[in-house]
C-alpha cells in the first residue's frame, strides 16, 4: 500500500541548479586555450589542467579560486616554465573576471522557491568558496527564504545526514535537488533522503557519475519549475 510523501526540508544546490555556472568557466577556458596555444595543443591542454584540478582540489577545494590556481600551473608545466609573466598575469586577471562576474538567475526558480518556502523547510547546499558564495546568494535575493545554509568542502553522504539531523529533519523526510550526480544526488540517496537530478548543459568533467537508475528514490526532472509537481506525485510504500 502507498500513502503520500511527508517531506519536511528540500535542500538545494547553487551553481547551475539556481544560477549559471559552468557556461562561465566554459568561456574562460576558451580564452585560456588561446592564451596558451603557443605552448600546448588544446587536447592536450585541457587533460593537462584537468589533471592539476583533481589533484589540487584537496588542497584548494572547489571554485574560481583554486581553478585559477590550476590553470597557472598547467601553464608553467606545458611551457616548461617558459610562459611568461604576462600571460599569468591574463590567467588571474580571468580568474578575476569569473569571481566579480554578475549573478543570472536560472528560469522559474525565484517563483519556484517562493511556493515551496510556503510549505517546506528550505536548505542551500553547496560546495566551494566560502566568500564567493556568500557573494552570490546575497546577490540572488534568495537568501531570505532559506531556512538554513551549508557551504561544504565536500558533498557526501556523512555531510547530507549531518546537515538533515541539525535541521531537524530524518533523511527519509528530506529531498536533495541538483544538477550534479556526483555530489547532489548519489551521496543523498546514500544518506537515505530522495534526489531530484535537474540536468543543466554540459557538466565539468569531475562531476560525472553515472545516473541511479531503478532506484525507488531518484526522479529526473528537466527544470526547477517541475519541482512541486514531482513532490506532489511522490509515494511511501
Amino acid at each position: 500500500m502507498e500513502r503520500a510523501l511527508t517531506l519536511t526540508t528540500l535542500g538545494f544546490d547553487a551553481d547551475d541548479t539556481l544560477w549559471h555556472n559552468e557556461s562561465f568557466f566554459r568561456r574562460t577556458g576558451e580564452e585560456i586555450l588561446r592564451l596558451l596555444a603557443p605552448w600546448c595543443p588544446p587536447e592536450e591542454l585541457t587533460a593537462e589542467q584537468l589533471a592539476a584540478e583533481r589533484r589540487n582540489i584537496p588542497l584548494y577545494g572547489y571554485g574560481v579560486k583554486g581553478f585559477t590556481l590550476s590553470v597557472m600551473e598547467t601553464a608553467i608545466r606545458v611551457s616548461d616554465g617558459r610562459v611568461p609573466a604576462k600571460v599569468l598575469g591574463e590567467v588571474m586577471a580571468a580568474g578575476r573576471d569569473l569571481l566579480a562576474h554578475p549573478l543570472e538567475l536560472l528560469p522559474g526558480v525565484g517563483d519556484t522557491l517562493e511556493a515551496l518556502a510556503r510549505t517546506h523547510r528550505l536548505l542551500l547546499i553547496t560546495k566551494g568558496d566560502l566568500m564567493h558564495q556568500e557573494r552570490k546568494l546575497a546577490a540572488s535575493g534568495l537568501r531570505g527564504l532559506f531556512d538554513g545554509v551549508e557551504i561544504l568542502s565536500e558533498k557526501d553522504s556523512t555531510a547530507y545526514g549531518r546537515i538533515f539531523a541539525r535541521h531537524g529533519t530524518a533523511p527519509e523526510q528530506a529531498l536533495m535537488v541538483g544538477n550534479s550526480m556526483k555530489s547532489d544526488v548519489l551521496p543523498a540517496l546514500e544518506a537515505g533522503a530522495w534526489g531530484v537530478f535537474v540536468p543543466h548543459g554540459t557538466p565539468w568533467a569531475l562531476e560525472h557519475a553515472e545516473a541511479p537508475e531503478g532506484h525507488p528514490r531518484y526522479r529526473e526532472i528537466a527544470s526547477i519549475d517541475r519541482l512541486p509537481e514531482l513532490i506532489n506525485t511522490l509515494r511511501l510504500r
